[in-house]
């Protein structure tokens, strides 16, 4: 699996509408806290992270939900992909278990499912399985040298 098919497979996802956006906007902040505890409540948490970055992981939920916003409000499937990789290279880098990105994803496809309207989660549901389907990929691409920004 190449770089080029992520791209080709990521042009396929339909941009949430506004109003989904809208609804994830609304409660972004939420929702990240909901993350953060979900996430430090599990008794593996340090295996996932490494045992000095549970502030950086917060800081990963932060980031990841704005980012997820900015793609839901424009999705630009290369922007998509190279951050992804970017982000795989950059937290693999400060100690981030491979298997943290399967755990990370799975809790926010669950707190989507009991928080948003069946349409907005319809909507937001794709990019998730995507990139969780991809997590293999992603892996072994971060491994490589790729053009994607440090």
């Amino acid at each position: 699996m190449t770089k080029e098919i992520l791209l080709k497979t990521a042009a396929q996802l339909q941009q949430p509408s506004k109003e989904a956006n809208k609804e994830f906007s609304k409660n972004l902040n939420a929702l990240v806290e909901k993350m953060n505890q979900i996430m430090l409540d599990r008794a593996d948490i340090k295996e996932l992270v490494g045992a000095d970055n549970i502030e950086m992981m917060k800081d990963n939920h932060a980031n990841h939900a704005r980012f997820m916003e900015s793609m839901f409000d424009n999705f630009i499937p290369e922007v998509l992909v190279d951050t992804v990789l970017w982000v795989f290279r950059a937290y693999r880098s400060r100690n981030f278990s491979s298997t943290y990105w399967a755990a990370q994803l799975n809790a926010w496809m669950n707190i989507y499912s009991k928080e948003f309207s069946e349409n907005t989660f319809n909507e937001i549901q794709p990019f998730y399985k995507w990139m969780q389907v991809n997590i293999p990929i992603f892996n072994k691409l971060a491994e490589q040298e790729i053009d994607a920004p440090l």
